[in-house]
């Protein structure tokens, strides 16, 4: 049984909707944290509608946030419980993403995801093993996670954006080449990566222009 997540949405500003962008936040956070940026990407992408949900599960050290799943060095939970909760936040994704495409009547290439930390976790995980492939997945700040299984999970392959600060301090600046080596070695052919100069945790300027040029190649915009 999913759950069903709770999200806030942003209309294109052409009224008609031919492409959808799925933003999934980090620890701790909520969706609205991500969903400002449909202000400065709406623009320059309008028959886009945006999308962000909270993640399932509250969070235990931000009493307002949300996680994907439990982080045994933050939160003390065990291995086996970050585990069993990611698994549950896969389900649970999996069926918001159908969701949105059946209710908006779109396409899987119609659809990219935009995941911060550990929402770039999510949707490094989640998007390979979907039946089709999206658009498009970008990963601000995150990692791959078990990259030594995705050779043999891996059921589609599609671009990916890999975007990350020099300066953070939560996800080390490695985990990009680390997650570009992993895509390329499980047959990814489009990887590109961008890093922020003197950017920590976060999303600069710089990583957010060149995540719109990536959107807009990949809807066809």
């Amino acid at each position: 049984m999913t759950r069903g997540l709770n999200a806030e949405r942003r209309a294109p500003l052409s009224g008609e909707t031919r492409s959808v962008v799925v933003f999934l936040h980090g620890y701790g956070a909520n969706g609205a944290d991500l969903l400002g940026l449909a202000d400065p990407l709406g623009e320059h992408l309008p028959d886009t509608m945006f999308i962000a949900p909270d993640a399932p599960e509250a969070c235990a050290g931000a009493p307002f946030g949300y996680q994907w799943f439990p982080i045994p060095w933050i939160d003390g939970s065990s291995e086996e419980e970050a585990a069993r909760g990611m698994q549950a936040a896969v389900e649970d994704l999996n069926a918001f993403l159908d969701g949105i495409l059946v209710d908006e009547d779109l396409l899987p290439e119609q659809m990219v995801l935009l995941g911060f930390s550990q929402g770039s976790m999510m949707s490094l995980h989640v998007a390979p093993r979907r039946e089709d492939p999206v658009a498009g997945v970008i990963a601000f700040s995150g990692r791959l996670l078990q990259p030594e299984v995705l050779p043999d999970e891996v059921v589609s392959r599609m671009p990916i954006l890999l975007v990350h600060g020099d300066a953070d301090d939560v996800v080390p600046v490695q985990s990009l080449p680390q997650a570009a080596q992993a895509l390329q070695d499980a047959g990814f052919t489009e990887v590109f990566a961008h890093i922020m100069k003197g950017t920590a945790h976060g999303i600069a300027p710089d990583g957010l222009s060149v995540a719109l040029a990536f959107m807009r190649d990949k809807l066809s915009l």
